[in-house]
């Protein structure tokens, strides 16, 4: 294996890290967290949290779950994390990768973490950094090597191997091989059927964090699986040269609304046009979106479950029109009949746009046109999805949209502690312990 990704999981200092890595760390874990809370309300949540403790049940070793406070194995606890947080489709991710670094990263780090309670949110810091520098590179390197569209468990799990390698910790044979297991144990299943049939497996990242964490501790044991073709092959060194130089982490994008990143320029531009006419929904006649291939995919006018509504650019843009935002509540089983937003999907018509295909994955585009009833039409024009590095969230509306995911489930108090301690994370040398106990304690959905 190349010395490069050896010595950056393992020499990788927090006084490396630029502050601006260190404070988009902290934005990545806030933002993760409230995910995580939100989709706590999920069924997929709760029986990913039962099957952990039922299935994975703590033995040697016990890390407990997040926001659960059961015991399990590490594994089924970074299962169980992964699950929650990608039950709710709001969480970071990366352009270039078509998919999610921090569903996993966070998880596994929980994980390793709570079997080392003295580790110290510096340290804490850097692992999750690390988490998405490697899962990032894992992620472009496998989709340049694979003709076929994988889901983001295929290649997060060397991110989590990775975690591993580092906190356990394995020596550098080890880690060469704890690389090469989590990689060829990834599940390369496949992303579109889960677009066109949505369902709880969702984007395979609850069992891409399974096989990294148990890469890692198969490794330590003797298991091989060496090479990671991913980071050792030739044509995917190249993936790997800049690490500590470039900092992916910068380069994720943030979701502002909880369904498919495929369909937030829609919903963006149906939400501009709302604001700038200030027409009502009732005055709706009709609907168009162009938007790029695999958006046009997420075609589910009446969805059944939470997870047909957040694969379902119809229901989202509808949402959007009906009531001017597309929050938690509007994906939950619960809403789903809501008939205002049910007539407004079965209004909308989709075309792709051969223009905006072309522009993904690196950018996400669509445009909208509302045909009102009085006769007017106006259109946004072609519209790019917030978010991204070049359009970011700001500090503030990330931590907005903490507030907003967080109080739909735990009271206030628990919103403001867990914000701060986020914000003290690695500002000194303390141990995560107090961090710790505060995520992987049980709460009480609302």
């Amino acid at each position: 294996m190349p010395h490069r990704p050896l010595r950056f999981i393992h020499d990788l200092a927090f006084e490396d890290l630029p502050q601006r890595v260190v404070e988009q760390a902290r934005l990545c874990l806030i933002d993760l967290l409230g995910v995580a809370l939100a989709g706590r309300k999920t069924p997929l949540s709760r029986i990913a949290c039962d099957h952990a403790v039922d299935f994975f049940g703590a033995g040697t070793h016990a890390s407990r779950l997040l926001f659960d406070g059961r015991l399990a194995s590490p594994i089924g606890a970074g299962l169980a994390a992964a699950m929650t947080i990608d039950s709710l489709d709001g969480h970071d991710g990366h352009s270039e990768t078509k998919g999610h670094i921090g569903v996993t990263a966070l998880p596994a780090l929980l994980a390793l973490a709570d079997l080392r309670r003295n580790m110290s949110g510096r340290e804490f810091l850097t692992c999750l950094v690390l988490g998405y520098e490697f899962g990032t590179r894992a992620g472009i390197s496998l989709h340049a090597s694979a003709s076929d569209y994988h889901t983001s468990g295929a290649w997060n799990a060397l991110a989590a191997a990775a975690l591993a390698a580092r906190t356990l910790p394995l020596d550098a044979r080890q880690t060469r091989e704890a690389l090469g297991i989590a990689e060829y144990h990834g599940p390369r299943s496949q992303m579109m059927r889960c677009i066109d049939h949505p369902t709880m497996v969702k984007d395979g990242s609850g069992w891409g964090c399974m096989a990294g964490l148990s890469a890692g501790f198969l490794a330590r044991k003797g298991f091989t699986g060496a090479p990671a073709i991913t980071v050792e092959n030739d044509e995917s060194r190249r993936h790997w040269n800049d690490l500590g130089e470039r900092w992916r982490i910068l380069e994720q994008y943030v979701k502002p609304y909880p369904v498919c990143r495929w369909a937030h320029p829609a919903i963006d531009a149906a939400l501009a046009l709302r604001r700038e006419h200030g027409f009502s929904s009732a005055q709706i006649r009709a609907v168009r979106v162009s938007s790029f291939h695999q958006a046009i995919r997420l075609a589910h006018a009446r969805p059944a479950s939470t997870e047909e509504a957040q694969y379902s650019l119809l229901w989202s843009v509808a949402a959007a029109l009906a009531s001017g935002e597309v929050g938690i509540d509007a994906i939950m089983a619960d809403n789903l009949a809501h008939p205002e937003v049910l007539r407004l999907s079965h209004a909308i018509e989709t075309t792709e746009s051969l223009e905006f295909s072309a522009r993904f994955p690196q950018e996400r585009w669509a445009s909208v046109s509302v045909e009102l009833i009085d006769g007017r039409r106006v259109e946004s024009g072609p519209t790019r999805a917030q978010g991204d590095p070049d359009r970011p969230l700001d500090a503030d509306a990330i931590r907005s949209k903490f507030r907003r995911f967080a109080a739909s489930v735990c009271e206030a108090s628990l919103v403001t502690e867990l914000e701060d301690q986020v914000s003290e994370l690695g500002t000194r040398h303390a141990p995560v312990a107090r961090f710790l106990d505060l995520v992987l304690s049980r709460i009480r959905v609302a």
